[in-house]
């Protein structure tokens, strides 16, 4: 089975720094020592998909192998973001994984129809988050089968 392995880099697309911290801390809590690349807004994380500007050196910025999304930021958005990203011929087998504070269907849906992989909404106090990446892992880190090798 090739499940996401332990160096395989994690993306997480969140403009808000308590978010983030949130996040980091449930992955080491659950286990998940990965390597996390942060951005705080959609430019940044299409820059660094795309390995442009200082994201040039893949060595240093290499692609990731999951990627967690939020929706709702300045400028360009996870939508956009998203969207993006599967119309992209290497990007779009990266899996995307929908994690905002949004439970309007609109955005559930727009999102499956973009090809979001899944989609959860942020729980609201850190059990239920903390909770929510376990399961996350047990999922994407042991359970899912993965495009085997390098993506580019």
């Amino acid at each position: 089975m090739n499940s996401i392995e332990r160096n395989t880099t994690i993306m997480v697309v969140d403009d808000s720094p308590e978010d983030f911290e949130t996040i980091k801390r449930a992955f080491r809590a659950a286990g998940l020592m990965n390597p996390i690349r942060h951005c705080e807004g959609g430019d940044c994380a299409l820059d660094y998909l795309h390995g442009q500007g200082e994201f040039s050196d893949r060595l240093a910025a290499p692609l990731p192998g999951i990627i967690l999304l939020d929706l709702n930021m300045p400028g360009t958005d996870g939508r956009e973001v998203l969207q993006e990203i599967k119309a992209h011929q290497t990007l779009r087998r990266i899996p995307v994984i929908v994690l905002t504070t949004s439970g309007d269907e609109r955005d559930v849906i727009a999102c499956y129809e973009s090809g979001a992989n899944s989609y959860v909404k942020k729980p609201v106090d850190i059990n239920g988050f903390f909770e929510a990446v376990a399961r996350l892992r047990d999922f994407w880190f042991e359970i899912a089968v993965l495009p085997k090798g390098d993506i580019e």
